[in-house]
């Protein structure tokens, strides 16, 4: 009987047990996931030693800083919806003030391959017209009498206002951790509101070395490049030369960038090397540089193309080397 009890005993403590093993772990169940919140809010900024757009710099190789503001939305996680502002420091032939973008678009992702899809405008407001000869662009509009007095000292000419938009499209496939390779494509009607088409396509790629290569130390390391080629149309008259008045054929281009990035948690430092294959003749005519020089009154400069009868040159569309610092950040990531 004794043997009995005893057994009987350590049942009721086994079974005790079990249950007790159950209750605890149907107290301890995993709390509900968090509500999907939509809602995100992107922004950052940056200080360049150059601000060079498609191998041409924006800043006469000048420092520039730079700032962004986005709101997103994410429909779900493989799309998102986006609109931004963002503000760039110049310098231009037309003095304008600043750059301001205005931009949106939308994001979908499928599997490795993300996408971009959007409108992008450019605007630059606060310039001032330099001497063109009168005429009617290709909108209609008359162009050229508000500033027939005034001129730059290389005879160069610009608009008032050199405001555009483009249309856009890219697509990234991240290979794996460390690669990534994609392709862009930018339409627009009229380039630097110049009555010119404007096409632009380019292939891109990205390393991003392995996060052990700096220890625990949190830097990362990426090598990138692009190259791409930049088509344009025909100007409107404002651009005329004698042998062209009702507008100049702008040159084609190649243009190219390659460089290493380092980061540290929000920051970014990017040294980069950029140049296209524009003749400081065809890139005095697409600029209007008006830092451009050339031996005018004689009219035997080096840099005369059948576009640029001045023989005016300009280094804006050469070798370039940028040293970039900026900061990244979003609300739902770096905020909470």
């Amino acid at each position: 009987m004794k043997k009995v009890a005893l057994l009987a005993t350590a049942l009721a403590m086994v079974t005790g047990s079990a249950f007790a093993a159950d209750m605890h772990v149907k107290a301890l169940k995993a709390p509900p996931p968090p509500a999907f919140d939509p809602w995100d809010i992107a922004f950052g900024g940056a200080i360049m030693s150059d601000y060079i757009f498609r191998g041409i710099t924006q800043s006469n190789h000048k420092p520039s800083v730079a700032a962004y503001f986005e709101p997103r939305y994410n429909v779900t996680k493989d799309l998102q919806l986006y609109v931004g502002v963002a503000g760039e420091s110049i310098s231009f032939p037309n003095r304008a003030a600043a750059e301001i973008d205005i931009y949106g678009g939308i994001r979908p992702t499928f599997g490795a391959f993300a996408f971009d899809i959007g409108v992008w405008g450019y605007l630059y407001p606060g310039g001032t017209c330099y001497f063109g000869a009168p005429g009617i662009d290709n909108a209609g509009v008359f162009q050229g009498a508000d500033c027939a007095e005034k001129a730059l000292l290389n005879t160069n000419v610009i608009k008032k206002d050199l405001s555009f938009f483009e249309v856009y499209g890219k697509m990234t496939y991240t290979v794996n951790d460390n690669w990534s390779f994609g392709v862009t494509e930018y339409y627009t009607p009229s380039y630097l509101n110049s009555g010119a088409w404007g096409n632009y396509a380019s292939i891109t790629g990205k390393y991003i070395a392995p996060s052990t290569i700096f220890g625990s130390s949190g830097v990362g390391m990426y090598v990138s490049g692009e190259f791409g080629r930049q088509w344009l149309g025909t100007s409107d008259s404002f651009y005329g030369v004698p042998a062209f008045p009702n507008g100049i054929k702008y040159a084609d281009y190649n243009t190219w960038n390659i460089g290493v990035g380092f980061t540290y948690k929000v920051m970014t430092l990017d040294l980069r090397y950029s140049d296209t294959d524009l003749s400081k003749g065809d890139c005095n005519a697409f600029t209007s540089d008006f830092s451009a020089r050339g031996n005018i009154a004689a009219n035997l400069g080096t840099n005369i193309t059948p576009i640029n009868p001045t023989g005016v040159g300009s280094n804006w569309c050469g070798a370039a080397g940028i040293a970039k610092l900026s900061f990244d950040l979003t609300a739902m990531s770096n905020l909470k």
